[in-house]
């Protein structure tokens, strides 16, 4: 059995920096605060069950007014408007209105490729890879 001091000694490095060229390089790539808070952000609204739906209904039947959101995902009409704030203050979807009708769309095609992405990342879990 493996003591707490076998396992920090393990994930602690002696040298501080093994490769300063790579660490230069990378800590240059890497996006300032404010873009990985936003990332952050984007992340977070796509990790909940009830915006997903949202989202992938938007991505599935295009503009879309707020009850047939919630027809399609099985929620009420009060958890979408509230889901459909959320996402619109973050500019993942538009609306546009028609009278007292609200329709909603998705801003732009980038959430597509995420969702595909991380689509064919999940299948890919179940090869071992």
């Amino acid at each position: 059995m493996s003591s707490a001091s076998d396992i920090s000694v393990a994930d602690t490095c002696v040298t501080r920096v093994v490769d300063p060229a790579k660490v230069a390089m990378v800590t240059a790539a890497m996006p300032d605060a404010d873009t990985i808070g936003d990332l952050a952000q984007i992340f977070g609204l796509l990790a909940d069950p009830g915006r997903l739906r949202v989202i992938t209904a938007l991505l599935e039947g295009g503009e879309m007014c707020v009850c047939d959101i919630a027809a399609a995902c099985g929620n009420s009409e009060s958890a979408v408007s509230h889901a459909l704030r959320l996402l619109r203050a973050s500019r993942v979807v538009k609306v546009r209105r028609s009278g007292r009708m609200a329709y909603y769309r998705l801003a732009d095609s980038h959430v597509r490729m995420l969702l595909d992405l991380a689509l064919a990342h999940i299948g890919h879990q179940g090869e071992g890879a």
